[in-house]
């Protein structure tokens, strides 16, 4: 008698890397129990779709991708930041979606994609204020029983290096993210965030070394570590020093070769971590600081703290422990109250801050925010109009910043061999948000793989990117054939 055939789904996943570790949780849940696992919703038998609900941006593109997964004639599920955010609104502006999850359906995923294939009807999610779920004071918030996506513990009564990692790569390539937290304590007027994803909750160091050496051993050589706010790790654990402590003990896991911080808030991005980033071994020179603007009274009406001077100073700490040291950021331009002289004093920041690489939003309203209520709004069209100055300053700047790297070396991780045409990345690029490096001359290509570390010469730019020829190898991937 013929084995049933195995029920397929696809995961296809919006929005930031903690969202892809929150999709191979999920992953890793349905393979579990006997579900086929991939990222092509073509064949499927279930789309998956987790989505982001960050920007008006981000929610249209959810929505496009959950329309064009309901063309291929799959059940469709919507899951995610957007799902859990608006849950029933979502379910019912959208039918073309069978079921919208929240974070509380994940522990029972599998059951309810049967559900949806058995062509029964899913109750839609019931948004709430996830704080509500999570006691106020953080130390107390390891005994709460609400479900936190990228958090669970598989046999919690058996040593962290022993227990079975809930998480199924759904991308096998060098570069794998580690997610340090869930939720944050911030309240920035402009941000919806903690009220869908919740209060700030650390996982224990025990669980991200084993979970690092798990990655390892499927062949990633880099670390991503995100959250909401990384240099809030620990806080809740009794130990503010705990990202200073766990990031070389992450960079000496064998097979790691360079661990990289993001998310950093300026306002808690203390000396000693800055220190620890800049000097230690294996870990990437590379600070990824979340300005979002650098007037000060601006700053103040986001809930916010700094200024320009503050900001050239944490950059500058940075820089004379290591010169090379890369750094980016995001901003936001025209926020309720934003004057003239406001985006000039920006304009000044981001002109004086020597930045790799700038993100720029241009405001608009966001559901359930401070800001949202904020009188003296921007225009639209000033809006646009200091929207793409700003732009066209960070693209010509960042340019610059490239430029001052010709004739340095830089260590590049190989993310990709195609068709002759090596792509990898410098210290100072993070994946899929920074610039890239290509590798030409020197080594033959056929002698590099992903995953090796390549000592290169700039020798031209391109845009942000490098064009770089390879001088050394600084840790090449052992292979097992």
């Amino acid at each position: 008698m013929p084995a049933p055939e195995k029920k397929t789904v696809a995961l296809l996943t919006l929005g930031c890397a903690r969202n892809e570790v929150d999709s191979e949780e999920l992953a890793a849940r349905l393979a579990g129990d006997g579900w086929q696992v991939s990222t092509d919703g073509s064949q499927a038998d279930v789309v998956l779709v987790n989505t982001c609900g960050f920007v008006e941006k981000a929610k249209q593109d959810s929505i496009e991708t959950l329309l064009a997964a309901s063309g291929t004639g799959a059940k469709v599920v919507a899951a995610g930041c957007m799902a859990e955010r608006y849950g029933r609104e979502l379910a019912e502006s959208l039918p073309e979606a069978d079921a919208v999850l929240g974070f509380d359906d994940y522990p029972s995923i599998s059951a309810t994609l049967d559900s949806v294939l058995r062509g029964e009807k899913v109750e839609p999610h019931v948004p709430r204020d996830r704080r509500e779920l999570l006691p106020i004071t953080p130390v107390e918030r390891r005994s709460a029983k609400a479900v936190v996506p990228g958090h669970t513990v598989v046999d919690a009564a058996t040593p962290a290096h022993l227990r079975p990692i809930l998480r199924h790569r759904l991308e096998k390539g060098p570069v794998a993210s580690l997610k340090l937290a869930s939720g944050c304590d911030r309240r920035c007027a402009f941000c919806a965030i903690p009220s869908f994803r919740g209060s700030f909750v650390s996982r224990l160091p025990e669980e991200l070394l084993a979970e690092a050496e798990w990655l390892a051993r499927s062949g990633v050589r880099e670390l991503v570590l995100v959250s909401e706010n990384s240099t809030s790790y620990g806080k809740d654990l009794g130990d503010p020093r705990a990202l200073e402590k766990l990031l070389p003990q992450l960079a000496a896991i064998d097979g790691i070769v360079r661990v990289r911080a993001s998310y950093l808030q300026p306002a808690e991005t203390r000396p000693g971590l800055v220190e620890v980033i800049a000097n230690t071994p294996g870990v990437a020179a590379y600070f990824d600081l979340s300005f979002q603007h650098s007037s000060e009274p601006v700053l103040r009406r986001m809930r916010r703290f700094g200024s320009t001077e503050r900001f050239l100073e944490l950059l500058g700490s940075a820089r004379e422990l290591a010169p090379a040291a890369g750094a980016r950021s995001n901003f936001i331009v025209g926020f309720p109250g934003e004057t003239r002289a406001d985006f000039e004093e920006l304009v000044r920041f981001v002109t004086e801050a020597r930045l790799d690489a700038i993100g720029v939003f241009d405001y608009s309203d966001e559901d359930g925010t401070e800001a949202a209520g904020m009188d003296h709004k921007v225009t639209s069209a000033t809006i646009k109009r200091r929207y793409e100055k700003l732009l066209s300053l960070a693209d010509e700047l960042c340019a610059q910043r490239a430029e001052e790297r010709i004739g340095s070396t830089v260590d590049v991780m190989v993310d990709t061999i195609s068709d002759g045409v090596i792509e990898g990345r410098a210290a100072h690029q993070a994946p899929e948000v920074d610039g890239s490096t290509t590798l030409v001359g020197g080594f033959d290509g056929a002698a590099l793989r992903p995953g090796d570390l390549v000592r290169a010469k700039v020798v031209r730019t391109e845009g942000v990117d490098l064009v770089a020829e390879p001088v050394t190898m600084v840790s090449a991937v052992v292979t097992t054939d």
